[in-house]
């Protein structure tokens, strides 16, 4: 079992950036890829960006790439999201998951992951 707390939300301007957290409970975070999802009101959530296990793979999904950076520092069970470049279409409310296992374009998809945290609203006004 993990537990997921995700912190580092808020309300920025268009342009800026924004690091999200997501702190794991347990001991055997490092076993774990993990992913950001994100929830926009009335829409589907959708990916954002995963990293394995080691830390060694990063997928992004297109409309995030070369702008968010994924990362995690597993001495501190933390995984991170940092955004930059943030635009009002990047609003949404932002989850954290970890799945038990997930490889290529099994990492981009939300039924690869078992866990899920509460999720911190993000908005950023144009």
């Amino acid at each position: 079992q993990v537990q997921l707390v995700e912190s580092g939300g808020g309300l920025v301007q268009a342009g800026d950036s924004l690091r999200l957290s997501c702190e794991a409970s347990g001991r055997t975070f490092s076993r774990y890829p993990m992913g950001w999802f994100r929830q926009a009101p009335g829409k589907e959530r959708e990916f954002v960006a995963a990293i394995s296990a080691s830390g060694g793979m990063t997928y992004y999904a297109d409309s995030v790439k070369g702008r968010f950076t994924i990362s995690r520092d597993n001495a501190k069970n933390t995984v991170y999201l940092k955004m930059n470049s943030a635009k009002p279409e990047d609003t949404a409310v932002y989850y954290c998951a970890a799945a038990s296992y997930c490889s290529g374009y099994g990492c981009y998809d939300v039924k690869t992951y078992n866990y899920w945290g509460q999720g911190t609203q993000v908005t950023v006004s144009s």
